[in-house]
């Protein structure tokens, strides 16, 4: 083969080892637009993914031949299943008071804390009030189990659960689809060489990184709701105390002796406010009586006068 033919080839070679390199440079950044493009896709697909794969195992599972495997995997997810316990009770108790501060001191004991706390009192005698407490849930019951023997009656018990164990698998698959497609947004962008991509993929990224937040947040609620079962009691005492006749706070003598001194100061007080009116008035008092004493004389001198011209006339 000639050198000329030789350099030929090589040059051919080196001319699509260019091109290659070329297209491939270009189909990868396609590739990396389509996928900044399209998280959200992506996500979704993921989702789904994660989806049938659940479902494909818990068939399988369903499906074993082996009886003692299903039995323990059945027992392993009665274990594992999240409910969230909430008790409402109505208890009649001797003393309230002691049956509060009982009740406070049994949630403390089980590791539980109390929420709310409300009383009143009835004809300044009889008390009444409601409690809500959060304990855990391993000592839920041994909790309802002491309120009930701080009882002297208990009027109502009522205790529901709530199976929030799909919600839950459904939240930790999504969480965890979520944070995939978060590390492939990050390593796009370090990746990134134009300020058109970076700022499409740091928009993607922070959507993402948003509805992260609200997964874990609902996870964490979830967690603790199920952790700590709600209990709320309503306490009433079950008698209304008496108080005792004490003779000795009674006080007759003393009280009517005190009730003769204020009559006579009433009466004290009337002639007082009298003698003050006609001293003080006495000017204006003889003026008064002056010209009325005045009035009555001279009508009584014309009605004798006129009786005695009557008498005359008459004889």
């Amino acid at each position: 083969m000639s050198k000329k033919k030789l350099a030929v080839i090589l040059s051919f070679f080196l001319f699509l080892a260019g091109c290659s390199g070329g297209m491939s440079n270009e189909d990868s950044k396609s590739s990396y637009d389509q996928e900044a493009d399209s998280g959200a896709l992506d996500n979704a697909k993921s989702e789904e993914i994660a989806f049938s794969e659940g479902e494909e195992n818990s068939s399988a599972g369903e499906s074993s031949a082996d009886d003692e495997k299903a039995k323990t995997n059945s027992d392993n997810a009665a274990i594992n299943r999240m409910v969230i316990f909430n008790a409402e009770m109505a208890l009649r108790v001797e003393n309230y008071e002691k049956a509060r501060n009982a009740l406070e001191q049994k949630a403390n004991n089980y590791n539980g804390y109390i929420v709310q706390s409300s009383s009143s009192r009835y004809d300044d005698d009889q008390q009444s009030g409601t409690m809500t407490f959060r304990i855990p849930q391993e000592n839920f019951q041994a909790f309802l189990n002491d309120a009930e023997g701080l009882a002297v009656k208990v009027n109502n018990r009522q205790v529901s659960g709530q199976d929030v164990t799909e919600e839950y698998v459904d939240i930790e698959s999504r969480l965890k689809s979520k944070r995939a497609v978060e590390a492939r947004l990050l390593e796009f962008m370090k990746q990134a060489q134009k300020t058109e991509d970076l700022l499409k993929i740091s928009s993607d990224l922070a959507n993402v990184q948003e509805e992260i937040e609200q997964i874990a947040g609902r996870k964490k609620f979830l967690e603790n709701q199920t952790a700590f079962s709600t209990v709320t009691i309503n306490l009433e005492e079950n008698t209304i105390s008496v108080p005792k006749i004490d003779n000795d706070s009674l006080n007759t003598w003393q009280k009517i002796k005190k009730q003769f001194a204020e009559n006579i100061n009433i009466l004290l007080s009337a002639g007082s406010g009298i003698i003050v009116f006609l001293v003080g008035n006495l000017p204006i008092l003889l003026i008064v009586g002056t010209i009325v004493a005045s009035i009555i004389y001279f009508v009584r001198k014309s009605a004798r006068r006129s009786g005695n011209n009557n008498i005359d006339s008459n004889s």
